[in-house]
């Protein structure tokens, strides 16, 4: 029991580390027009369901001196129908797949080469936009430099989706993006940058091969010493992450994570794990509490401890009600089935599979 209440002691207060404070955008006014114009890109593949929303919020809350640049990654729906009817979008169609680059990577490359002005704003088809966010976004481009992400409130809408919390959280953590003298991650649904550091890092043909391209491209901006600048959004970016059911969650999630912690920091990781395992200890501590082989009363401070921390934590994410938070020890058993399943097709099969396409991971490099 005393290892136990070591580990747990030492797991939540790593779990507030771990998440930092993330910052809210705080950049106002026509960002586009004092930047001369921004080029809006949306790859999208197979969107037909999520598109149509956004287009909706850019056509009465787009910049002024805004051109909306949608690339059809090869659809087989009606996401380029959907999209050509609105007079204000230009749809392009991705040309054949290069060997070698993920599908992602290409249909951003293919939308950056038709950007004109001076910024660049990459949104995945699924983000959902208020009116001004991204005058705010490109104001806060203008302040910082280099590259601004925003991580979207995930806007759940049916019971299944609740499964994303503990994962949404981890990717905060992992991409330490609370914590400001550190090297942080990105988010690529929302990216925002001038036409000129994007060209300067060698744009998506630099991760060409990347899985998790945002946390890659990130790494660019650093290596030629430009910033990385993260914000979290609630009132002004949300998206639905997984709209098409378990499957899509599972599989989502199994493509990014197991890549996402390669890409992390060894100390970090190594208290995102210690936190992790503690919130299994007590899961662990509550079954056996009710079982009559250990402390009522030590099982209950501790469930209830990261059941308050979780509370708190999946309402900076998502639309996380407290019955998910009380519900941890399931999150936590869905969380190391999905890391487990990631990492065999990972590092393993090495590949995964995503918007019914099949990414082939390069092999380790000798």
């Amino acid at each position: 029991m005393t290892t136990t209440l070591i580990v747990c002691s030492a797991g939540w207060l790593l779990g507030w580390w771990a998440f930092g404070r993330v910052r809210s955008l705080r950049g106002g006014g026509p960002g586009a027009a004092r930047t001369g114009g921004v080029t809006i890109v949306i790859p999208a593949r197979n969107e037909e369901l999520s598109l149509p929303n956004l287009l909706a919020d850019l056509a009465v809350g787009r910049p002024a001196h805004s051109r909306v640049v949608v690339v059809d990654d090869h659809s087989t729906d009606r996401t380029a129908e959907l999209a050509a009817a609105h007079d204000f979008v230009e749809v392009v169609p991705a040309p054949p797949l290069p060997a070698g680059w993920t599908g992602k990577s290409w249909a951003c490359h293919t939308g950056a080469s038709f950007a004109t002005g001076e910024s660049l704003v990459f949104l995945d088809a699924d983000v959902r936009v208020r009116p001004g966010a991204l005058d705010a976004l490109l104001g806060d481009l203008e302040e910082r430099g280099g590259l601004v992400s925003v991580q979207p409130w995930h806007r759940t809408e049916r019971a299944y989706e609740q499964l994303s919390a503990l994962f949404n959280t981890i990717a905060i953590m992992g991409a330490a993006t609370g914590s400001p003298r550190r090297r942080c991650g990105a988010f690529g649904p929302v990216l925002a940058t001038s036409i000129a550091d994007y060209e300067r890092i060698g744009g998506h043909e630099s991760v060409r091969t990347e899985v998790v391209e945002d946390l890659a491209i990130a790494a660019r901006y650093h290596e030629h010493g430009l910033g990385v600048h993260v914000a979290l959004g609630r009132d002004e970016f949300q998206f639905r992450m997984y709209p098409a059911g378990v499957r899509q969650v599972v599989e989502g999630w199994t493509k990014n994570f197991a890549s996402g912690a390669s890409s992390t920091g060894p100390l970090r990781l190594l208290a995102i794990v210690v936190w992790v395992t503690a919130l299994g200890s007590s899961s662990v501590t509550l079954i056996d509490a009710a079982r009559g082989r250990a402390s009522v009363g030590v099982a209950l401070v501790l469930y209830t401890a990261f059941a308050a921390q979780l509370a708190v934590l999946f309402r900076r994410v998502g639309r996380f009600p407290i019955t998910t938070a009380l519900a941890y020890p399931g999150l936590v058993v869905f969380f190391v089935l999905v890391f487990v399943r990631s990492l065999w097709r990972t590092h393993v099969r090495r590949s995964v599979r995503w918007r019914d396409r099949q990414i082939e991971l390069r092999a380790p490099a000798s």
